[in-house]
């Protein structure tokens, strides 16, 4: 796929418009595992946060998005960024793609869970791939976490 860089929201690939969904995710790891969250509408887990709002940098809506989700005010001076990560939007339609900026948290805070997530867990890869469905976004994020040494590699175990 061709590069899409961030703020476009439409491009043409061989000759489909693509569309794209502007994202930030929430990064959290304890002892080998990432939080995850699950969306019941898509029977899925996926990154805590959501969509960047018109006027919104992703580091406010990964803000706002955690507040919404899991009841959380982060200290925006922990926040740091980590990656962007570009992959296909999960349970949409085939030409929209999401471009996610990822922020690690050492999170502190308590959770609890909003009436827009089900559930939350931290999952190694090794239990993430026996869930029914993976979202590739999500599989993107364990690869670059494990070739970044944040994340032991299910081969070196």
């Amino acid at each position: 796929m061709k590069n899409i860089k961030l703020g476009q929201s439409k491009k043409r690939l061989m000759n489909q418009e693509i569309r794209i969904l502007n994202t930030a995710g929430l990064v959290v790891i304890k002892e080998g595992k990432i939080l995850l969250a699950f969306s019941g509408n898509k029977k899925a887990w996926y990154l805590p946060g959501g969509k960047i709002d018109s006027g919104e940098t992703s580091h406010q809506a990964i803000q706002r998005e955690i507040d919404e989700e899991l009841n959380i005010k982060m200290n925006p001076e922990l926040l740091t960024f980590y990656c962007h990560i570009t992959a296909p939007a999960f349970g949409e339609e085939n030409n929209l793609v999401m471009e996610q900026d990822c922020f690690i948290y050492d999170l502190t805070e308590k959770i609890a869970a909003s009436n827009e997530i089900d559930e939350v867990g931290y999952f190694d890869l090794e239990t993430y791939l026996k869930e029914p469905a993976q979202v590739p976004g999500v599989l993107t994020l364990f690869t670059k976490l494990q070739e970044d040494g944040l994340l032991k590699s299910v081969l070196s175990s």
